[in-house]
């Protein structure tokens, strides 16, 4: 079974940087693509950014590109997402997601999910 567990959340100004972590087991990894989503009060769960675990390509939504960097620990099976310059409509709750494929970045390419962090931008 495929566990994700996020951490590294909580209350930041604007300009401050959080770094968000997710722990990942169960699935064997060295194939598959992994992402960031976030989803704020009221609108649609939406992609950030997402890493192709072999070569570690990366995408990013337009709205955090330059700002927003993710990444990957392969001995620890650890998912990272930087996010400097964190502006409020950048509130949300976040989750990791495992895929099945070796790249994706529609929600529905990811078929596990974790409980999701919350990241609050005040102003």
């Amino acid at each position: 079974q495929v566990q994700l567990v996020e951490s590294g959340g909580g209350l930041v100004q604007a300009g401050g940087s959080l770094r968000l972590s997710c722990a990942a087991s169960g699935r064997t990894f060295s194939r598959y693509a992994m992402g960031w989503f976030r989803q704020a009060p009221g609108k649609e769960r939406q992609f950030v950014a997402a890493i192709s675990w072999i070569g570690g390509t990366t995408y990013y939504a337009d709205s955090v590109k330059g700002r927003f960097t993710v990444s990957r620990d392969k001995a620890k099976n650890t998912l990272y997402l930087q996010m400097n310059t964190l502006k409020p409509d950048d509130t949300a709750v976040y989750y990791c997601a495992s895929s099945p494929l070796p790249v994706g970045v529609g929600i529905h390419e990811y078929d596990y999910w974790g409980q999701g962090t919350q990241v609050t931008v005040s102003s």
